[in-house]
């Protein structure tokens, strides 16, 4: 859509997205009068990103977050509502003022949906290792370190906090686990049989019991190599970003965001370095250690299954079809969890022989979770 009056701002058409309030805090804020806004990839959410040129050769993030957007997930505060502070806000000063590296704030119109943040580049660890695979040990050390260190920093959370507020309790990992059956079997018709979908619904009521039971703690949610933003500036640094979502789970649901990473992939010794590397991190005791894997591998089932499922949706639904190679290698990722679960645990056994009959060929070999 170009915009209805002329002006010095630069616009690709971009469907529903009024320019106006952007141009006009863009010139308000940087006493600029020609600039230009070029679309920048996004990810699977409704938010428009687009980089601004800036005077002096500078540029900045241009943020859009349609009228009364809400993530399907969780239920948040209205975009824009008059006093209301969005999240993705609220969640940022919280975590710079914890010392986690996060984008600084240009300026702001939230009431009418822009936003304009640093600019940190085109690289985020996902792309960054394309050219850099050298870096990978390197910066997934960093990645689980840093996440330890958030964690202890964000142990306590300030009264009437948007974190505090939401939790990844038993109603939402239900939920997400039901996403997978609605979008990862049924939409793709691989229906369970009757007497296979009854088990499934019991397997996954526990699953999300125990999930939910796990140790709690600050969750970004979303923790994986495109939300992570690499800066050199003569030290690699990772910078946080798409954590307006951040919420209070299990502590090591982000370890399973980042190891095990739809968009990568990584074997299992070098998956358990770096768990370990984080328990370190964390100081944990000898005996959460031990545990730390096979939570992971618990977390690995249900976050997966959702993770496969939403692609599905993210598909059928909002018409990008751009996720559905993560499909299979997703549901592979949790196989492999299921098979190092089922020897001591007989529900994931079992949800193991049901996603295998349902599922077939999509699926490794039964040695996958060698």
């Amino acid at each position: 859509m170009s915009l209805e009056r002329p002006s010095p701002l630069t616009v690709p058409p971009a469907g529903t997205v009024d320019f106006h309030p952007l141009e006009e805090l863009i010139q308000r804020t940087f006493a600029a009068s020609e600039l230009t806004a070029t679309p920048m990839p996004g990810g699977a959410s409704t938010r428009r990103y687009f980089r601004v040129a800036l005077p002096n050769d500078k540029s900045a993030v241009a943020m859009f977050v349609p009228e009364g957007a809400k993530p399907e997930e969780v239920q948040m505060a209205d975009a824009g509502a008059l006093g209301v502070r969005w999240p993705f806000l609220e969640v940022r000063d919280l975590l710079a003022e914890r010392g986690i590296e996060v984008p600084s704030v240009l300026a702001e119109d939230t009431q009418r949906g822009w936003l304009v943040i640093e600019d940190l580049g085109d690289d985020t660890l996902a792309n960054w290792l394309l050219r850099n695979p050298g870096d990978k040990r390197a910066l997934y050390t960093k990645a689980v370190t840093d996440l330890a260190k958030a964690q202890k920093a964000l142990a306590k959370l300030p009264k009437g906090s948007v974190v505090a507020g939401r939790t990844f309790d038993h109603e939402l990992l239900r939920w997400e686990i039901e996403h997978f059956r609605e979008w990862g079997l049924d939409a793709r018709d691989k229906r369970l049989s009757a007497e296979d979908s009854e088990r499934f619904s019991a397997i996954a009521d526990r699953l999300a019991k125990r999930v939910a039971d796990l140790p709690q703690g600050f969750v970004h949610r979303d923790y994986q190599s495109r939300n992570l933003m690499v800066v050199d500036d003569g030290t690699l640094r990772l910078v946080w970003i798409d954590f307006q979502d951040a919420l209070l789970g299990p502590r090591v649901y982000d370890l399973v965001a980042l190891l095990n990473d739809s968009y990568q992939e990584f074997d299992r010794a070098f998956v358990e370095e770096r768990l370990a590397e984080y328990a370190e991190a964390a100081k944990l005791s000898a005996k959460a250690c031990a545990q730390l894997v096979d939570e992971f591998d618990l977390v690995t089932v249900q976050r997966k299954l959702k993770d496969a499922g939403r692609f599905v949706f993210i598909d059928r639904k909002k018409g990008n079809p751009s996720f559905l190679r993560f499909v299979t290698p997703t549901v592979r990722k949790v196989d492999s969890a299921l098979a190092r679960l089922a020897p001591h645990d007989p529900d994931m056994r079992e949800l193991r022989e049901i996603l295998q009959r349902t599922l077939g060929d999509e699926l490794t070999p039964s040695d996958t979770g060698r």
